[in-house]
């Protein structure tokens, strides 16, 4: 096979490819759509590590029988602000997508709502799913557990998960939300292994050797080493919190008892837990006011005073969205290493390779 090279295609042909390959695998055509959303949306974002490049590996355990392509999630318990979803062992896409649709059905009744998610998978980029209620015109939440790979402060392996946490905000219509998706670490895993493949060197600030300390070697992570906690203490906690909201309450495997889904056994289930929180602004607020306070907000920071070289200080998921509309316009261009995964997805599963 030829070495991969950078690929530009339009969104809408890799949407395409992802989706098919979902098909041929055993996926119906909504099950399918829903995996091919998130991941395209992921990667037109610029992050490239949680989007179409995963899906070879998350095929390679449905292959196996560790994860399931004919379920479907379902409530297995609610209140009136509140439900308990079983993800039934789909794609975590699947089931988180089904989460929060599911909360801002319940936020539209009752203002607020959570969504608690046990027996699900990776699910990519949280960022996804809080952007799900932005589209809505809700404040959305996401967060997730994972198997222990980042470091608490003096420890001298991993403690908890990266549990990504995100939010959305509405900025008003026509208008790109506020979004933040981030790892409690001080980096997500896959940048580390990405820097790895890609032969490129990795910040002191990245993870821990087998002692505890910094290293620059990512060939150690992470059987050899674990992820520096974001903001030491601070990362940690909010860790702690996400495992309580996503874990603990969820009914999902906690820590150690939670797959890695790249590492562990692909015939068996990951058992990862995920939450979900949506707030209905025109629940609380006159969708008016609510308008012109967060103009407001999103106006003052764009004006703040900025250093030399900086036009404006920009919000949460800025540079994001404008990686994404300039796909839209120009097409979207695709690293190598993601191109390479999508080589190797078409290999095994059929189809025309991503760049014809």
């Amino acid at each position: 096979m030829s070495e991969s090279k950078s690929v530009t295609l339009p969104l809408e042909q890799l949407h395409a490819f992802c989706q098919a390959a979902m098909e041929r695998a055993g996926a119906d055509n909504e099950y399918a759509r829903t995996v091919a959303d998130a991941l395209t949306m992921t990667d037109s974002w610029g992050t490239f590590t949680h989007g179409s490049k995963l899906l070879f590996d998350y095929l390679r355990r449905v292959k196996a029988g560790g994860m399931s392509l004919t379920n479907k999630p379902f409530v297995s318990r609610s209140g009136p602000a509140w439900a308990m979803v079983d993800g039934q062992n789909v794609m975590g896409q699947v089931a988180a997508t089904f989460a929060m649709r599911t909360a801002i059905e319940l936020a539209r009744t009752t203002g607020v709502a959570y969504v608690g998610v046990h027996n699900t998978n990776h699910f990519g980029a949280a960022g996804y799913y809080s952007w799900l209620a932005a589209e809505q015109g809700l404040i959305g939440m996401s967060m997730a557990n994972d198997i222990p790979s980042v470091a608490a402060p003096g420890s001298l392996r991993a403690v908890t998960g990266s549990n990504p946490l995100s939010y959305s905000i509405p900025t008003g219509p026509n208008s790109d939300p506020i979004l933040l998706d981030m790892a409690t670490s001080t980096v997500a895993g896959g940048k580390v292994y990405a820097a790895h493949q890609r032969g490129e060197p990795i910040p002191t600030t990245w993870i821990n050797g087998l002692d505890g300390l910094p290293t620059t070697d990512g060939s150690l992570y992470p059987l050899k080493a674990a992820l520096q906690p974001m903001s030491g203490a601070k990362g940690y906690g909010i860790s702690l919190m996400i495992e309580g909201l996503a874990g603990v309450l969820t009914g999902a495997a906690l820590t150690w008892q939670v797959g890695s889904w790249m590492f562990d056994d692909p015939t068996q289930p990951t058992r990862h837990g995920a939450a979900f929180l949506a707030f209905d602004v025109q629940a609380m607020m006159a969708p008016e006011e609510y308008e012109r306070r967060i103009r407001h907000v999103v106006d003052e920071i764009h004006a703040a005073p900025t250093i030399a070289g900086v036009d404006h200080i920009m919000l949460p998921g800025e540079r994001e969205w404008k990686h994404r509309h300039n796909a839209l316009a120009n097409g979207l261009t695709l690293p190598a290493d993601v191109v390479a995964k999508l080589d190797r997805l078409a290999d095994e599963w059929g189809g025309e390779r991503v760049e014809k």
